[in-house]
């Protein structure tokens, strides 16, 4: 009897104690990001906020929102026909990413110093693999960017035409696929926590820059008229994170 009564007092102080620590786990997850990536020719640099909420019964999932800077550069880069309708086969929202090219319609649009600064709000997730290991997405979703126009060499057809005053697409917002306007990053991580605040990351990024000419126009068979090209960029970096806790 008395051996049962210990036993039974072992597993309500175990649970009081998993309870007590679940109590303790925070509610939310907020910190400030430094990245860097790099890829052929072309890099960013970016700085991003976020406030994550700790779902689940213990608290291992993320969701939420924040917002990012993302300066991009590179050298003479290639921007093809960005418009969802000249690109794509099939223009379903979400099926997009699985339909073939229009590669009649692409035209290109090599931009010779692309420099961009993007300014969007963020949606966030996560999932707490372990105490220090962590793996995350994050992606634009809307905002705006701003940047010098550039020279650019315009190819269509085999004819090359110069385009003196190619500028940055000003309004982003995320549509999916080729339906997206814009300049558009998202990152594929995974954080190491150092301490209770820092922590570093590894970085798979892909992003979308959009350039639109401003003198020169592409024309397609059906007459159709373009100024939109984008380049997408698969990219590698590192980051550095700094938790509120």
């Amino acid at each position: 009897m008395k051996k049962k009564t210990l036993l039974l007092a072992v597993l309500i102080m175990g649970l009081k104690i998993s309870y007590a620590q679940q109590k303790d786990l925070p509610h939310f997850n907020q910190f400030v990001d430094l990245a860097a990536t790099a890829g052929s020719n072309q890099g960013t640099i970016a700085g991003s906020y976020v406030y994550n909420w700790r779902l689940g019964e213990k608290r291992k999932f993320e969701i939420g929102i924040g917002g990012r800077v993302t300066s991009y550069f590179g050298t003479k880069k290639d921007f093809i026909t960005a418009p969802a309708k000249l690109a794509r086969t099939s223009t379903i929202p979400f099926l997009i990413v699985f339909a073939g090219q229009k590669e009649e319609n692409f035209d290109t649009l090599n931009v010779q110093r692309p420099s961009v600064i993007s300014f969007n709000f963020t949606g966030n997730m996560g999932y707490h693999l372990s105490e220090r290991l962590y793996a995350g997405l994050n992606i634009d979703l809307i905002g705006f960017t701003v940047g010098k126009k550039t020279n650019a060499v315009f190819i269509s057809n085999g004819v090359t035409t110069t385009e003196p005053d190619a500028k940055p697409a000003a309004f982003n917002a995320l549509l999916t696929g080729d339906h997206d306007l814009g300049s558009l990053n998202s990152e594929f991580f995974l954080k190491y926590n150092i301490n209770k605040q820092w922590s570093i990351r590894g970085i798979y990024q892909f992003i979308f820059i959009e350039y639109k000419t401003n003198t020169l126009k592409q024309v397609t068979a059906d007459g159709t008229e373009n100024d939109r090209f984008r380049n997408k960029a698969n990219t590698f970096g590192l980051g550095v994170s700094y938790s509120f806790k």
